[in-house]
């Protein structure tokens, strides 16, 4: 007979499935699309594409690996690569974590946790998790994770096969349709002057960091700057 601990854990995780079976998993499953459809470009078999959103579970870094398989670069140098495109979820790793701890969930666990955080399911646990009891966050998350993440694969294996069916304008387009995803969920979850002033700032720096900056390390220049300043303007507000 289950306890009633694990009775609640089990709701917990349903409903966090319940609610990734929705928009949030169509966002993602366009987007990886095109990730299925480079697999198969560059000689690959499907079950590759399949295991890398699994594995890597970043679009983007998705994107680089494969194209620079494709390029000839070496392995050590793709792997340096994707582990540079993938830093700018360290600060959401660290953001979330926290919302994650609760009774009986160790290291272990939270490790697990780590590796489901991507754009999608940070900005969705950020914007449901704190108003949930401790005790049903961290399962709610893994559901929720672990349906999008089902979506994504499935999307991969079957982009390798329709991406010749879409034309090129289409599915290079599918690729943003998860920072589009992000940007309104970040507005939808805004309800303080900080939000809206990290937020604008992100959009604001954006372009001069990528100038200045690079591609490696530009979004995490963008987040570190812009969030200092959203924090310290909270600051002064609060003390005023």
């Amino acid at each position: 007979m289950s306890t009633p601990a694990e009775t609640s854990s089990r709701s917990a995780f349903l409903k966090g499935a319940h609610a990734a079976a929705g928009l949030p998993s169509i966002v993602l499953m366009a987007s990886l699309i095109g990730v299925g459809g480079l697999t198969r470009d560059i000689g690959y078999p499907m079950l590759a594409g399949v295991l890398s959103t699994i594995l890597v579970w970043a679009g983007p870094a998705q994107v680089l690996l494969f194209g620079s398989i494709a390029a000839g670069a070496s392995l050590p140098a793709v792997a340096v690569a994707v582990s540079l495109s993938s830093i700018r979820f360290l600060p959401m790793v660290v953001s979330i974590l926290p919302l994650l701890r609760g009774p009986g969930i160790g290291t272990g666990r939270l490790l697990i946790g780590a590796h489901f955080v991507a754009v999608t399911s940070w900005t969705e646990g950020r914007r449901l998790l704190p108003g949930m009891p401790v005790a049903e966050r961290y399962p709610f998350f893994i559901g929720f994770a672990s349906v999008v993440m089902a979506a994504a694969a499935f999307a991969t294996g079957a982009g390798y096969y329709l991406i010749g069916a879409l034309p090129a304008a289409l599915a290079a387009a599918l690729l943003f349709t998860t920072p589009l995803f992000f940007t309104l969920s970040l507005a939808a979850g805004s309800r303080t002057l900080a939000d809206w002033c990290a937020l604008g700032l992100g959009f604001a720096l954006a372009p001069l960091s990528t100038r200045l900056v690079g591609g490696d390390f530009d979004l995490l220049a963008v987040g570190l700057v812009g969030g200092t300043i959203a924090y310290a303007i909270h600051r002064l507000r609060r003390r005023a």
